[in-house]
């Protein structure tokens, strides 16, 4: 039994939904991947998983463009014939789905988050939210991570609640991501990490202005970043940025890696002050892992964190209060940040747990395939 799985980066196939893709293969399905090619093509051939390189400019709103994606996506669709689309990020949920729609192939959407067209309400806003609503309009199932977001697509009429579904993020494998003893024997001082992609959205800014009033008070202390420059996102922080604000010592700047976990292990805290989110999964990782985490308190972020159980929130866009929750953390006790540690992991076990998120699909597909 075919299905095809489409995201806008291979990338994040390989990240985020390889434990689906295992667990789709165990099951008896063949997993077709449609993406966009780059680096890591290998990796999710290594997954058993056929990869089938799709064109997309992820950044562009050319509706000529867009309708060649739609084009190719029918072209495709039509001749894998699967059994099942599952659609992830804007322009496979939307130019996918209306392919298999047309074709009568039933539709599994993920909403991983809303992203910079939903944070800044524009003319493009409401062109992407009347798109959502045809491409949906015909699926089986429209999985949200957050209940924030699932309100607003009802509130926008966007969905219908029976189609609906929430699941914990992408989840994480608690197996991979575990706690191990690495911080403690660190030499130097308190050390703060943020992982995402270097986006304004992001809360980049906040990060380097809350950066620069730290040092000041702490100069002990180091914030790192690690991640990729995104350019194709118009939220992106330029290179040069990156560069200055090295130089003039307010952050480290780690570049990207495929395997998280050492720079993980190596902090004391890890920060994400996104302005939205859908559940990011750092904030999972880094939980998994027993790190107390700040984050800021809007959507997708507030699932992730118990302010004062497992971390702290702060407010959206304002880079002060980020420094004064990044100065509370400091001055904790060590065996508070220990214990908001252990209870970040506790929360994952019980509520985040990849094998919830792979259940739900499986759980789904099997509903879809008997009809």
């Amino acid at each position: 039994m075919k299905i095809v799985i489409s995201i806008n980066t291979t990338w994040n196939i390989v990240n985020f939904r390889a434990g689906l893709i295992r667990a789709m293969q165990e099951n008896g399905y063949q997993v077709i991947a449609l993406a966009p090619p780059d680096e890591h093509v290998n990796r999710l051939e290594h997954l058993g998983c056929r990869f089938v390189p799709l064109s997309m400019d992820n950044k562009g709103t050319n509706p000529a463009a867009d309708a060649g994606l739609f084009l190719r996506y029918l072209r495709l669709l039509s001749r894998e014939k699967p059994r099942a689309f599952l659609g992830f990020t804007v322009k496979p949920n939307i130019y996918g789905s209306l392919a298999a729609h047309i074709l009568g192939i039933p539709v599994i959407n993920n909403v991983s988050g809303l992203g910079t067209i939903f944070i800044r309400d524009t003319w493009l806003t409401q062109v992407v939210q009347s798109l959502y609503r045809v491409a949906f309009r015909s699926s089986q199932k429209v999985f949200f991570q957050n209940e924030d977001d699932r309100q607003l697509f009802l509130q926008h009429n966007l969905v219908k609640l029976e189609q609906t579904g929430l699941v914990p993020g992408s989840g994480v494998d608690l197996t991979w991501f575990r706690p191990v003893e690495t911080g403690s024997t660190r030499q130097g001082g308190f050390r703060f990490l943020l992982v995402a992609r270097l986006l304004y959205d992001k809360g980049i800014g906040e990060y380097v202005t809350a950066a620069r009033i730290v040092k000041m008070q702490r100069p002990e202390a180091t914030c790192a970043l690690l991640g990729f420059l995104d350019a194709e996102n118009r939220t992106a922080v330029p290179r040069e940025h990156v560069s200055r604000w090295v130089q003039e010592g307010a952050i480290e700047y780690l570049g990207t890696t495929d395997d998280v976990r050492r720079h993980l292990a190596e902090v004391d805290c890890v920060v994400l002050p996104s302005y939205r989110e859908g559940t990011p999964r750092t904030l999972l990782e880094a939980a998994a892992m027993a790190k107390p985490i700040i984050a800021t308190d809007v959507p997708g972020c507030r699932e992730a964190v118990a302010h004062g159980l497992n971390g702290l929130l702060c407010r959206v866009k304002d880079g002060e209060d980020l420094a004064r929750c990044m100065l509370e953390m400091i001055d904790m006790p060590p065996a508070q940040r220990r214990a908001m540690g252990a209870a970040g992991r506790a929360k994952m076990e019980q509520e985040f747990d990849e094998r919830f998120v792979v259940q739900a699909y499986l759980d789904a597909l099997q509903r879809i395939l008997q009809c």
